[in-house]
């Protein structure tokens, strides 16, 4: 691991609760909104996609490690995609799997592909969920630098971007998924009412 990362990855604090982020109030919200945040993309958007960047084997980030039970950071399991609404990309998402968690534990994550995960896992009723925690990542942090490097000269930059993760639990299996919020999510007004997404 380079300096540079590593330094990035101590000025990662997460935490058990938003309000120690003193993030602004109309992030906040979008930050601890329950339920699936695909619908609540949905409902805030017109044209809502999902564009997968990559699904493929990696090696996990120092702070990931221990949250899916690894001693220290290892070969994963990573997909990394973004999250569209009327062609915005409003958040980036980056998900690891363990290696040794099988097929049984997560049969369609391997499948699917620019499908919703968010929708799989909310709707599937062996899928148990842990507790948000949240983060202000730096502009160097390693998951900021590919969600910039994904969007191109043309992306929203920002000193300072928002995140949570969740840490998710089926049969032996763990998935964390962490979500950083790109600035244009600050610019989605609701269009329709939430529903359920299948």
């Amino acid at each position: 691991m380079s300096a540079a990362r590593a330094g990035s990855l101590r000025l990662t604090h997460w935490h058990g609760h938003v309000g120690a982020l003193a993030a602004p109030a109309p992030l906040a919200a979008w930050l601890t909104a329950p339920g699936s945040l695909t619908a609540r993309l949905i409902a805030h958007s017109d044209a809502f996609r999902v564009q997968r960047l990559h699904q493929r084997r990696a090696l996990c980030l120092a702070d990931e490690a221990a949250a899916i039970g690894m001693a220290r950071p290892g070969r994963v399991l990573e997909r990394e995609v973004l999250l569209r609404c009327d062609g915005a990309a409003v958040v980036f998402a980056h998900t690891v799997v363990p290696l040794s968690d099988s097929a049984t534990d997560w049969p369609l994550f391997g499948g699917l592909g620019e499908r919703s995960l968010g929708s799989t896992l909310f709707y599937d009723p062996l899928v148990r969920r842990g507790a948000l925690a949240f983060a202000r990542l730096r502009a160097s942090h390693p998951l900021v630098l590919r969600a910039t490097a994904a969007l191109g000269p043309a992306g929203a930059a920002s000193s300072m971007y928002y995140a949570r993760r969740c840490l998710y639990r089926r049969h032996q299996g763990s998935l964390l998924v962490t979500e950083v919020f790109l600035p244009p999510v600050l610019a989605l007004q609701p269009t329709t009412l939430i529903k359920n997404v299948k």
